[in-house]
Parts: C-alpha cells; sequence; structure tokens
C-alpha cells in the first residue's frame, strides 16, 4: 500500500461555479467524511491527487491548512466521462489500526487450459474488511489450467494476514467459458451459382 502526502485547503464556495474555478486552477473539489463529524470541503492539487489515485485504495497522508496530517482512503471518485480528469473526490478519514471495508482488485496470474477458453471476471475486485494501513493493492490468483465450467470462488482466494472476506465466501469472483464456436455468415450454405 503506498502512502502519499498531499496538502489540502479548505474551501467555503460552493456550486458548479466555484467548482469549475477550483478546477479551472488545476486542483481538484473535494469532501473528506469523519466519523461523527461534519463533512469538510476542501481543495486538492490536482496532478498530485490524479498520481495518487493510480494506486487503488491508496492511504493519503493529509496535511489540511498545514494542521496536523490525518490519514484518508478514496471513498468516491468522479471522473470526466471524455476527458478522464478528476472532477470531484470524496475521502473517508481513517485511524491507524481501524477496520474499512474496501475492494481489491484480482489480477488472475497462468494460462487456462488449451482449448481457447475465456476468463469472466465475474468480481473484478474482491469486497475484504482490512487495517487501513495494511490494505494490499491487488490479489492474485492462479487459473493455470482452468478449463470451461471451472469457477474461483472468494473463499479460494489467499489473503493475507488480517483481510477478512466481506462477501458471502461461496461467492464467484472467476469462471471460465468455453470458447463459442464460428458461425458461417448467412447466405453462404445454400447459395446457388
Amino acid at each position: 500500500m503506498a502512502d502519499v502526502k498531499i496538502h489540502a485547503e479548505t474551501r467555503n464556495e460552493f456550486g458548479k461555479g466555484a467548482a469549475r474555478r477550483i478546477r479551472r486552477d488545476g486542483k481538484v473539489p473535494g469532501v473528506v467524511y469523519e466519523h461523527g463529524l461534519e463533512p469538510l470541503h476542501i481543495t486538492l492539487p490536482g496532478h498530485e491527487l490524479l498520481l495518487a489515485l493510480r494506486t487503488p485504495n491508496v492511504l493519503i497522508e493529509l496535511l489540511i491548512d498545514g494542521k496536523e496530517t490525518q490519514l484518508a482512503i478514496p471513498k468516491a471518485v468522479q471522473r470526466d466521462p471524455l476527458k478522464g480528469f478528476l472532477e470531484h473526490v470524496d475521502l473517508l478519514m481513517v485511524k491507524r489500526g481501524e477496520i474499512v471495508q474496501v475492494e481489491i482488485p484480482v489480477q488472475p496470474e497462468g494460462e487456462l487450459a488449451p482449448g481457447g477458453n475465456l476468463l469472466e471476471h465475474v468480481l473484478p475486485a474482491l469486497p475484504v474488511a482490512a487495517e487501513a494501513t495494511r490494505i494490499p493493492d491487488y490479489l492474485t490468483v492462479s487459473i493455470a489450467g482452468l478449463e470451461a465450467g471451472a469457477s474461483v470462488l472468494a473463499k479460494d482466494i489467499a489473503l493475507p494476514e488480517g483481510v477478512k472476506l466481506a462477501v458471502e465466501e461461496d461467492a464467484v469472483v472467476l469462471q471460465v467459458l468455453a470458447a463459442q464456436a464460428e458461425e458461417a455468415p448467412e447466405g453462404e450454405e445454400g447459395e446457388e451459382a
């Protein structure tokens, strides 16, 4: 898990116009949620935040208005659907030792059994409960030699110490599908010359 330090500022302007001005300055509007407290509206540096969010479930050390550093994880990220730049981010304050529920990307490794089978990601990210400062970046799953009809269940995935499933153990994460036979285009079989 990557730790990233980002300096943020509180903001008092709200609405579309204020958000556009913030984004024009290369910054991103955001909201920080903390247990039992009112949400805090902040402005974050756009480029630093974009780099940080390349890692799923990144642990961010926020220095808000130069005060004491606090830990946060991304809760929701809104991107422009066409250009991909960040429009808004919601962060959740966490404490060291606190258990949080997150989704960890699943990365298959190995080759399927021969025959042109296809791998379907039923759950591309596995919901788990983990300590906030020990969230793995991803989970690897061996698919070596799996044939059509085989499935990888949530309980089959090896989890690091301190990480527990937050989904049914029998939930299908990956499944192997048989390759579809190619059909001849219509009109070729019954044509007469």
